[in-house]
């Protein structure tokens, strides 16, 4: 009356179903399923094999994943190659205004020199030359200020020119930008010669 029900409903083990996958079976039945390629086969054998079984090891293979994709990255700066570029600088809006920017003088460029200059000056304990080191500050302000402007207004115009149907935005930024540093320390490295037309 009080028994578990579940000693009375088992099967016994004479008289369960087989249902293993390892059983034994005709040589002449379909397994059902189709043979995979060896190829198949293969790539699904390495894919289980260098799967993670822990955390440890996820991050582990995601760190190496990243520190690749990194170097990568880094050759494709210094190469150009557009495959690995990372996103602000992908696409041939982007290489049109890096190549604009590199192949003309900007008065930008010579700032960080100049400015180390104008410091030496301004340091000297000489009135006459912290004048004319002040007076190098505005002049070199002023002429970057205008310089950006009209490269600005001029790439503007030859984008819309050359790209009218793509997406220009951040463009011009991203090219002044660029005229900021100097030549030799851009990246992605510069793919023309100064007065080279893009």
């Amino acid at each position: 009356m009080f028994r578990s029900r579940a000693k009375d409903e088992k099967v016994p083990a004479d008289k369960a179903v087989l249902t293993d996958s390892n059983q034994p079976r005709d040589p002449q039945a379909k397994k059902g399923r189709p043979t995979p390629k060896r190829s198949e086969a293969q790539a699904q054998r390495r894919s289980f094999a260098s799967t993670p079984t822990n955390r440890k090891d996820a991050a582990k293979r995601q760190r190496e994943e990243r520190r690749a994709q990194l170097e990568r990255q880094r050759q494709a700066l210094a190469s150009g190659d557009e495959r690995y570029l990372p996103a602000r600088d992908k696409g041939p809006v982007r290489r049109f205004a890096r190549d604009w920017v590199d192949s003309r003088f900007n008065m930008a460029e010579f700032f960080l020199p100049l400015a180390v200059v104008i410091l030496v000056l301004s340091v000297v304990r000489v009135p006459a030359l912290q004048s004319i080191a002040l007076l190098l500050w505005l002049v070199v302000i002023v002429l970057i200020v205008l310089d950006s402007a009209l490269s600005g207004f001029r790439l503007r115009g030859r984008l819309a020119e050359r790209f009218p149907d793509q997406n220009r935005k951040g463009a011009v930024a991203y090219a002044l930008m660029r005229s900021l540093q100097m030549r030799r320390l851009r990246l992605p490295k510069p793919q023309v010669k100064r007065g080279e037309r893009p």
